[in-house]
């Protein structure tokens, strides 16, 4: 692929092939993560930068690297990138990377990674697979923020609790208490209220979509009735 457009690759994330709410990709961690919204943005950040990491390194080699050996080095690239991270949030978040557990090495096996880096990052250059991948990782980000503000708010009447575990102590302060003498809905911190958010997500995406559709099928209804017919008469020299 030669001709890259970034407005293209804009819109493709963020929403018209948004890993998260049309692909459906990288579920297990989008599901089981998003609690909260420090959660989210732990994953998120995370999986930002493996994305961008290995978009790059992948655009890098994809002449030297024969097809065979492929997919094997793209994986390979990946983990290497998931251990960079793990050893940061290691040194510098060790409480949210204990929190996020399993699913901080499970980015080795997300399709939403091996997926940009073998249909998108191997055919293009580095500047449009870096960016690829950033928005990418932007869209699915986005996503799980959404979905564990949602579900944060719902499942304890507040907001950004916590946030001291990526941000540090002055972050302490940025807790939101919406509703207070709250009863716990504990149905929406729990994995079948994950489902159900993620589930209505994808719902008012889809119905967003339609209606931009019949919008669409409507002006182009409307130009085609209200377009005049011209009449030329005479010779043109």
């Amino acid at each position: 692929m030669t001709d890259v457009s970034y407005q293209t690759l804009t819109h493709n994330g963020l929403w018209k092939n948004n890993p998260a709410l049309v692909q459906l990709l990288g579920l297990c961690p989008l599901l089981a993560v998003s609690a909260s919204v420090v959660n989210s943005l732990g994953l998120a950040a995370a999986t930002m930068f493996v994305l961008i990491t290995s978009n790059i390194s992948v655009a890098l080699i994809r002449n030297v690297v024969s097809d065979t050996v492929r997919l094997p080095a793209f994986v390979m690239i990946i983990a290497a990138a998931v251990t960079a991270i793990e050893l940061l949030m290691q040194a510098y978040t060790y409480e949210l990377y204990q929190i996020l557990g399993i699913f901080l090495p499970l980015i080795t096996t997300n399709c939403v990674i091996l997926g940009r880096a073998d249909a998108f990052a191997s055919k293009n250059p580095l500047l449009p697979s870096a960016y690829d991948g950033f928005i990418m990782a932007v869209g699915f980000g986005a996503v799980l923020v959404v979905l564990g503000a949602i579900r944060e708010l719902l499942g304890t009447g507040g907001l950004f609790a916590n946030m001291h575990l990526l941000f540090g102590e002055s972050a302490r302060a940025w807790q939101i208490t919406l509703i207070d003498d709250y009863q716990s809905f504990l149905l929406a911190i729990l994995p079948p209220g994950a489902f159900i958010v993620a589930g209505l997500l994808i719902a008012v995406k889809n119905q967003i979509d339609a209606r931009a559709k019949r919008l669409a099928a409507q002006n182009a209804a409307e130009i085609v009735v209200g377009a005049k017919r011209v009449r030329v008469t005479g010779k043109i020299s």
